[in-house]
């Protein structure tokens, strides 16, 4: 069996079989020029055109970022700018085929992360039915910084969105060149977790990707606009007067006082590992979100969440979204003992998490002012155990009722499908430790592709991935999850209730009324981004 090609507006790629000899990969296909030299920080360019064919058989180099946490997610590809590449997962018999597209979007703060990921290797839902891309989008200060020389360069007179715009190219990309490998470029679904589903609530407000899309799956998070966890979340974006302010400052601190300056630079010296926070954004905590991150620029990302849906001007497609049991600052009692011996690290735009009574209360009162106690009353403690359990549970409520809240402001002008959900399964921990339905975990049970391979899976989790990975190939092809043989997933009605997924299939309420009320009152008292 000859190795399968297609042909691409940069020229011809021949893919490889994949241990399915149903499914073909297409690894590392430019979907832009290299972002180098003179094109760094500027929008992505078309790719160039390459003489003969292209052998799609290896993964092309991830974006630049930490080589210390590249590391650790066990990626075997090289670092490179020349980063702007996409992978191919299809079972399309041939061409004409029309399958639905997923275009998965990688998380990671918007400073590390690659679509080689082998947790999104789409072979599994390729032999479901779906055409699954993944792509790689520029990280940290290549992708995100804002300076007023290089807003003044640009036509639009923005800057700061450089990587928001690679994903606004590769579905380009996708729309010009998917049919050629079975795929539907009228049903294209975007989906990603964490930052990936910031990219994703982005796109949904960005005018240039109009009509490149049709779905969206944003996974861990969308938040209510008023909402204070919004500002450092992967949700969060910075206004551009203040990110061309810090941009300068970074560009001085890296030595260089101008645009030309910065591009002079080895891509090496312009990555930093002691991951640069934003300090200037008053979170209600003592997290802060990451210094680059997207920005309102009038342009790709014309206004903040606020104005965009009660305006109407997000794109309107269906969407499905929601949260984890065990995120946002939530765990499970089997870490709490750990946690509280061991040194804490927080990252930026991660919630810190409170398990001890002293953190629970000191949280409450920075958090809530003048409804402090009325928080501590709802959230009672008076041991530690106990207010690890209430933290927990705050948080976790505070995730439902945020995201319906934000259901509740995105339909009201748009008039595709919504779908909510609360992901409630622990999955078995990568190093041994407790099971947690943590950040992220869910996406092994979507893609069927659990570290250490399926055999580390008890049959409950061969069930709960099963159910999951049909809700979102039946998503992708549809607009709804629902399906054949599955438990019915209403959709989102506005009602106090949600999906929960995962160790239950069934609608539960997002809180008590008790406590919902306050969380709304709460929020009314917070500033709308």
């Amino acid at each position: 069996m000859g190795r399968p090609t297609a042909e691409t507006e940069g020229g011809r790629v021949e893919g490889v079989h994949c241990r399915d000899k149903s499914v073909t990969v297409f690894r590392g296909i430019p979907y832009a020029a290299p972002p180098v030299g003179d094109l760094r920080w500027r929008p992505p360019q078309p790719p160039l055109r390459w003489k003969g064919t292209l052998s799609a058989d290896r993964f092309g180099p991830m974006c630049p970022q930490d080589p210390t946490e590249a590391a650790a997610t066990g990626v075997d590809v090289p670092m490179s700018e020349d980063c702007l590449n996409l992978n191919i997962w299809t079972g399309a018999g041939y061409r004409e085929e029309r399958r639905p597209v997923l275009v998965w979007i990688y998380g990671g703060g918007f400073r590390e992360g690659t679509g080689a990921n082998p947790r999104y290797d789409g072979e599994h839902l390729a032999r479901d039915g779906l055409l699954v891309v993944t792509f790689n989008y520029r990280l940290g200060a290549f992708g995100f910084l804002a300076t007023p020389e290089l807003s003044q360069e640009s036509e639009h007179r923005s800057s700061g969105n450089y990587g928001l715009l690679d994903c606004v190219a590769a579905l380009r990309w996708v729309r010009d060149n998917i049919a050629h490998f079975g795929g539907d470029p009228d049903r294209v679904t975007i989906a990603g977790q964490s930052a990936g589903a910031g990219m994703v609530n982005f796109l949904a407000m960005s005018p240039p990707a109009r009509g490149l899309f049709h779905r969206a799956v944003a996974q861990s998070h969308a938040r209510h606009a008023r909402d204070p966890e919004l500002r450092y979340l992967s949700t969060s974006y910075r206004r551009l007067a203040d990110a061309e302010t810090a941009g300068d400052r970074y560009a001085r601190t890296h030595g260089a006082g101008t645009a030309q300056g910065l591009r002079s630079l080895h891509w090496r010296k312009l990555i930093d590992g002691n991951h640069p926070v934003d300090r200037s954004v008053d979170t209600g905590s003592l997290t802060s979100p990451p210094l680059f991150r997207p920005v309102l620029d009038g342009w790709a990302l014309p206004a903040g969440y606020d104005e965009t849906y009660a305006e109407g001007r997000q794109n309107d497609v269906d969407y499905l979204t929601g949260n984890n049991l065990d995120e946002s600052g939530a765990v499970p009692e089997s870490m709490v003992a750990a946690l509280r011996g061991g040194r804490r690290a927080v990252r930026p735009g991660s919630p810190t998490v409170n398990v001890s009574l002293e953190q629970h209360v000191t949280a409450a009162r920075r958090k809530f002012g003048a409804l402090a106690e009325e928080f501590l009353r709802l959230y009672p403690a008076a041991t530690d155990d106990e207010a690890a359990r209430a933290s927990s549970r705050a948080a976790r409520d505070n995730s439902r009722i945020s995201t319906c809240l934000w259901g509740t402001d995105w339909t009201r002008h748009a008039t595709g499908n919504l779908h909510t959900y609360f992901w409630t399964h622990r999955a078995p921990a990568r190093d041994g430790g407790p099971r947690r339905a943590g950040h992220g975990s869910e996406i092994d049970y979507i893609f069927r592709n659990p570290p250490g391979g399926t055999g580390t899976w008890t049959e409950e989790d061969h069930r709960i991935a099963r159910t999951v990975s049909a809700y979102w190939t039946n998503f992708v092809s549809t607009g709804d999850p629902n399906g054949p043989g599955l438990p019915p997933w209403p959709a989102f009605s506005g009602a106090a209730t949600v999906m929960e997924i995962g160790a239950h299939f069934r609608t539960v309420p997002v809180s008590d009324p008790a406590r919902t009320d306050f969380w709304i009152r709460f929020f009314r008292t917070q500033q709308a981004w």
